[in-house]
């Protein structure tokens, strides 16, 4: 029997309303902690009113989706005909989301794949959409979970935090280490490996740190095929969109798209920070 498949991601998969309804996917909401006490991402605070409050917040953080909604839509799931679900959620080394999908399910007894992106954003889009293509191609329900495991690995999401300051209230750096790099106005260029995020590097100016992004993707398309690369970024569309006309102009090959982060991710990196996303094929 043809296995009923549901597609489950969360709120920092950042998908447009389009492509939710187009495929069919359930979003459940990240949770923003802010002065003001929890709030469920796209739900109770969008994503202008949380700059508004982020400026101003004083110890933000995030949690996983609340465990009672997830579990309410995998018993509706469950309801509805589905024989199981296949659910996408940020890096298990950063969150607690893809846990809490593991006890979801079990509590609504409901047969679960929860895919760890080792990732954020659009690498979980990316994920989304070439499992619902092999679910297109009649792919084994395993199959198609066993591959997006696979391409997991073969991202590249790497970044620059607009300053330090968000990264030190969220407690990613230490406050000392916080105000010496804005005081030096030190930029750091961090990198998604292996599910974690690592410094790359330290350099003085935010045209050096570009070109450090810019060299890292032409070495990686030196040695694999891209084709399409995202600006992702926090709330800075307009300095995604010069990189995205800079990088048009050196690689008119590339398809280049501007992919904005959400709250979640925006609580531990800051507003401004900006970066660059691509698939190794």
């Amino acid at each position: 029997m043809k296995e009923k498949i549901a597609w489950v991601t969360d709120t920092s998969a950042m998908l447009d309303e389009e492509f939710i309804v187009k495929n069919n996917i359930y979003v459940v909401p990240i949770v923003v902690i802010l002065d003001e006490g929890p709030l469920r991402e796209s739900v109770d605070i969008s994503l202008e009113e949380f700059y508004m409050k982020l400026r101003t917040s004083k110890n933000p953080t995030t949690s996983q989706p609340v465990i009672g909604e997830s579990v309410d839509l995998y018993k509706r799931l469950k309801s509805e005909g589905y024989t199981c679900a296949i659910a996408v959620h940020p890096s298990k080394k950063l969150s607690n989301t893809l846990e809490s999908a593991y006890t979801a399910a079990k509590l609504a007894d409901f047969k679960v794949y929860p895919i760890d992106s080792k990732n954020i954003s659009y690498p979980m889009k990316k994920l989304i959409e070439y499992g619902k293509q092999l679910e297109a191609e009649g792919t084994l329900v395993e199959t198609i979970v066993q591959k997006m495991e696979s391409m997991a690995d073969q991202f590249v999401l790497t970044g620059i935090p607009y300053n330090l300051t968000q990264l030190q209230k969220s407690g990613r750096v230490p406050g000392i280490a916080a105000f010496l790099g804005n005081l030096l106005q030190l930029k750091l260029i961090l990198s998604f490996e292996g599910g974690l995020v690592l410094l790359k590097n330290k350099v003085r100016t935010m045209k050096k740190a570009k070109n450090y992004l810019i060299d890292f993707l032409n070495t990686d398309l030196n040695r694999f095929l891209i084709d399409e690369v995202a600006i992702v970024h926090c709330n800075n569309e307009e300095e995604a969109e010069i990189w995205k006309g800079e990088l048009r102009h050196l690689y008119p090959s590339i398809k280049f798209l501007i992919y904005p982060f959400s709250s979640a991710i925006a609580v531990h990196a800051g507003e401004g920070t900006i970066g660059l996303s691509w698939l190794r094929k």
